[in-house]
């Protein structure tokens, strides 16, 4: 089935993750991309003819074929090309394009069935195939070994090898005539070639011994001419155990979006029309209410309307703790729930649910060539007609040299022997393979990459740029310091405030206490200082979206404290807010307000030089009231500094073991942040107190934090920008790899290259320790893969011959050129353990 993804991580996208020109963005929208699972690929050059095609069906913008994961992605017109007409161009070259069959539901989860379904197929098929190969071609080894010579001996030993021939070796010859057809060259004509000479010799030899026995002297003429039925039939035996291995190798590779896939339940349990109804995942629509117990796994994202749970999230965080939901949280499709029962509201269905974003993110990431790959495909390319030359090369060469008794043979020989050890499938395996491996056990961890692009630059990064707020720091202000002052408050609004009884709330801020009965006038038990200065702020500031406003409504809801609904509120963006609260004017806000309004700062400036050193931003409250003394009327009111409040961004847990850690990685950390260099410089001191956040840029505004990151590329680094939010997308962008912790905005993560799913910073040290080793296994797979080649094509033609009397056995090089295939796979997945 084709699958539509998403246009990130196309393998045409050089730059992954940076802003399009206006045309590029108006040419993507016209398009769509998609995922289509082959079928009957056996090495990259299977992948390369079918990307050739592809590319050739007119209306098709791009396409990429990954031989590791068996899956072509396309960019298309849908106006000029159908998913249909795509199938077919595969189905033309002699592969073949999976689809789900009537009853299955075309999603991913059928997607992966149908694949699952057909690599076990083809596992059987490769199995019988085996056994074929291996009971007819053992007996013909031992007779050819012990060296039995009976009348009628050919003839037994082509009954022998006919069916491994035409049986458990169809598929090389029918791969090879498929790509001559397509004027193409890849693993199977090496085989077919190797395999079908050495046959067709012997099968003359046993049929018509006279038009090949001059060719070997007089001995030849006597007792017949040598025959190579043990050869062909050998190196089939041989390449198809390479062949069933490899595919034990791959199928383990892609286990972690394996994982993912599954999560998904199959059912899910809704109400409608008030009735309880179980109906199949895929049938959730929004705004369905759905219902969870205990054990279950969640079907789809959505937000909690009734009831709470610990939810485990492991799957899409790496995080082993529960999460406490209760109503109004969110809860995502795939998380296991815990313990209680609840409901929830299905916020997003199907393929939006952040668990299907995060697989078609991955199988674009595992689709996609890492540029160092590129060196491998542009001498595969070349590779298997060299090759054939090579072997002819060899042939002549051996058949000019040799005396007329031994040529024939010997070069036969050395011909069949390089054409099957040059078969290049490791070249085509060793990149593939490892991103693969690579990019599932990041999404296991709750890291996201969307390519071998951006998974090959992780691992070049020198500098890291850390944005403050939300990144170093939780994101949110909370309330750290509360000053009143004193000689203002008994005749103060603060003076009329009583302590909140259970669900109650202080006089005058919409609570009435209940008379005293002695005096039948009202009990006063007025709330502390401190206290009194929350509750008023709070009051001012419960219409507020500001951060900092909300901060301190948690604030006074935490301690149980009266919050008053205002009788009037204004706004006042960038200096603060006036409220009116129980008849009084209430203005809270930065210095420059209360300079605006009039209000002398002179009591508190002491404290509020503190707290801004000890990194708090500083929050002025100012009360209007009556002078103390003299003739007073309404118009006398004044305002008047009652108190301050401090708050600050706190760093996150993590933070200082995740700085660390990079610095020991031979990073360097930079901090950047709007906040003033005060607060930053603070905040740099407690996480990084050894000195391990090398600079500190301060109080740059949004728009300049992509220059400062041009300016540090200028000077010839790599550099990694981390943030979370709005603000932070055009830095992201602009950085060599942008990487978004998993709090930050839809528009962030959209700009970045690697999503951290935890807010957790060790997450970036992660990422990158990853990309480190991958790029490690890739260049040893390289470097293996062309070694291999390199020395063993030489020996194949027999070039240690002259010095130690010694050729190259074909089936040995049957046997090594399949061990080089599956020590590139069994190498790769060590990242598993990553």
């Amino acid at each position: 089935m084709a699958m539509v993804t998403s246009s990130r991580g196309m393998e045409e996208t050089e730059q992954a993750g940076r802003p399009d020109t206006a045309d590029t963005a108006r040419d993507k929208s016209e398009t769509q991309a998609i995922s289509l699972p082959v079928t009957g690929m056996s090495c990259v050059a299977c992948a390369r003819t079918i990307q050739r095609t592809l590319e050739a069906v007119p209306g098709v913008s791009a396409a990429g074929v990954n031989f590791a994961t068996n899956r072509a992605t396309v960019r298309f017109d849908p106006s000029l090309v159908t998913v249909d007409s795509l199938a077919e161009a595969v189905r033309s070259v002699g592969y073949d394009v999976l689809t789900p069959g009537a009853g299955d539901v075309r999603d991913e989860r059928s997607i992966e069935d149908v694949e699952q379904r057909a690599r076990e197929a083809e596992y059987g098929r490769l199995c019988r195939r085996l056994v074929v190969a291996a009971v007819f071609s053992v007996p013909i080894f031992v007779l050819s070994m012990a060296e039995v010579v009976f009348r009628g001996l050919h003839w037994v030993e082509l009954a022998l090898a006919a069916p491994v021939i035409f049986y458990s070796g169809a598929q090389f010859y029918r791969g090879a005539w498929a790509s001559v057809r397509h004027r193409n060259a890849d693993m199977n004509t090496l085989i077919a070639v190797g395999t079908g000479a050495a046959f067709t010799y012997s099968v003359v030899a046993t049929a018509a011994p006279g038009l090949v026995a001059a060719a070997h002297g007089a001995a030849a003429v006597h007792h017949g001419a040598p025959v190579y039925y043990e050869v062909a039939t050998a190196i089939i035996t041989l390449v198809l155990v390479g062949r069933l291995l490899e595919a034990r190798a791959r199928g383990r590779t892609s286990e972690a979006i394996k994982r993912l896939i599954t999560l998904r339940p199959r059912t899910a349990r809704i109400v409608r029309d008030g009735i309880e109804i179980e109906v199949p995942a895929g049938q959730v629509v929004q705004d369905d209410e759905v219902i969870v117990r205990p054990g279950e796994r969640i079907p789809v994202d959505g937000e909690v309307t009734d009831g709470g749970s610990a939810i485990d999230e492991s799957m899409l965080t790496g995080e082993s703790l529960p999460v406490d939901k209760a109503p109004g949280a969110t809860v995502f499709g795939g998380t296991v729930n815990r313990t209680g029962t609840f409901r929830f509201r299905a916020t997003r269905v199907g393929r939006d649910t952040t668990l299907q974003q995060i697989v078609r993110m991955v199988q674009e990431a595992q689709g996609s060539r890492a540029p160092i790959a590129r060196l491998a495909d542009v001498i595969s390319g070349y590779f298997t007609p060299i090759v054939i030359c090579l072997a002819v090369l060899t042939f002549v060469a051996w058949f000019d040299v040799l005396p007329p008794g031994a040529r024939f043979a010997t070069a036969l020989v050395n011909f069949v022997a390089v054409l099957i050890i040059a078969c290049p499938c490791a070249m085509g395996l060793a990149t593939p393979t490892a991103i693969l491996v690579a990019t599932g056990k990041g999404a296991e961890k709750g890291i996201l990459i969307r390519g071998g692009d951006i998974l090959e630059r992780a691992g070049h990064i020198t500098t890291v740029v850390l944005d403050k707020t939300g990144t170093i720091t939780r994101g949110q202000p909370e309330v750290t310091d509360l000053i009143a002052v004193g000689s203002h408050l008994e005749t103060s609004l603060f003076a009329r405030l009583a302590p909140g009884s259970q669900g109650g709330k202080g006089h005058g801020l919409g609570y009435d206490p209940p008379p005293d009965a002695e005096s039948g006038g009202f009990r006063y038990d007025p709330l502390g200082e401190e206290e009194a200065l929350l509750a008023v702020a709070a009051s001012a500031e419960r219409r507020s979206e500001h951060p900092l406003g909300q901060a301190i409504v948690r604030a006074a809801t935490a301690r149980q404290l009266p919050v008053a609904e205002p009788a009037a509120f204004e706004a006042r963006p960038g200096f603060g807010v006036v409220a009116t609260v129980d008849g009084t004017r209430v203005v809270i806000g930065n210095e420059r307000l209360m300079r605006q309004e009039g209000a002398s700062t002179a009591p508190v400036d002491d404290e509020a030089r503190r707290l801004t050193a000890a990194s708090r931003t500083v929050m002025y409250i100012a009360v209007e009231r009556l002078p103390d003394s003299g003739h007073r009327t309404p118009d006398d009111r004044v305002l008047e500094v009652v108190g301050l409040i401090g708050l600050a961004d706190t760093p996150r847990e993590q933070s200082a073991r995740a700085v660390r850690r990079m610095k020991d990685m031979g990073l360097e950390i930079v901090m950047i942040t709007g906040d003033n260099a005060a607060t930053a410089e603070a905040i740099a001191r407690a996480v990084a107190p050894d000195g391990e956040i090398s600079r500190v840029i301060a109080g740059v505004l949004p728009d300049a934090k992509a220059g400062h990151v041009k300016a540090l590329q200028a000077q010839g680094k790599v550099v990694a920008m981390v943030g979370d939010g709005i603000n932070d997308a055009p830095a992201l962008a602009q950085a060599d790899v942008g990487i978004a912790v998993g709090s930050g905005t839809d528009i962030a993560i959209e700009a970045a290259d690697i999503t951290l799913m935890r807010n957790d910073l060790g997450g970036v040290a992660d990422a990158i320790a990853l990309s480190r080793r991958t790029m490690g296994v890739i260049k040893q797979n390289l470097f293996w893969a062309f070694a291999y080649n390199v020395l063993g094509i030489p020996i194949a033609a027999g070039a240690l011959y002259p010095f130690t009397g010694w050729m190259l056995s074909p089936m040995i090089a049957a046997g090594a050129m399949s061990f080089s295939s599956v020590s590139v796979l069994t190498n790769s997945l060590r990242l598993r353990r990553a």
